[in-house]
């Protein structure tokens, strides 16, 4: 597997990925999010989008939005604090360790950049990405914890960071 970062030609390809990862978790295909999800170009403008492609590079398996300080798309970061969303694993490569390799990714990234944590929202039925988070040490945030709209009601996990 390979990390590296979105170029303009993966874009369609990522946003459509991220629709088919979350599907369980949208309404149908007249949910309002699901255009936010496909929008991968304003993550790729406004952020930074990381994929996990297949060893020759050819398919991508997964991606993941990094949003450093100063990215419009921060919701819960406080300075001090790297942010990450959509983390998305493409339905078919489910179980090969690509949450875990983008996750890998994003603390190392802010790592670098010398950030106290890292903070992170997801709905409370994603179990899953849950372990994966609870996996690399991330604690519940309760008191950030948030309702972007009427229905949808997202938990916060942080992750200290070690300091160097």
């Amino acid at each position: 597997m390979l990390i590296r970062r979105a170029r303009p030609e993966d874009l369609e390809a990522v946003g459509e990925i991220t629709v088919a990862a979350y599907a369980d978790f949208t309404t149908g295909d007249d949910d309002d999010y699901i255009n936010h999800l496909r929008n991968a170009p304003a993550r790729y403008r406004n952020a930074e989008l990381w994929l996990a492609t297949s060893d020759d590079g050819a398919t991508i398996l997964g991606s993941v939005t990094v949003c450093p300080e100063g990215s419009q798309w921060r919701e819960i970061a406080q300075p001090g604090e790297g942010e990450f969303r959509m983390l998305s694993v493409a339905p078919a490569a489910r179980g090969m360790g690509v949450g875990t390799a983008l996750l890998d990714l994003v603390l190392a990234r802010f790592r670098e950049e010398g950030v106290d944590a890292v903070v992170l929202s997801s709905l409370a039925e994603m179990s899953a990405a849950h372990r994966v988070y609870e996996r690399a040490g991330f604690v519940r945030l309760p008191e950030r914890d948030w309702s972007p709209v009427d229905g949808v009601n997202l938990i916060a996990y942080r992750l200290e960071l070690e300091s160097r």
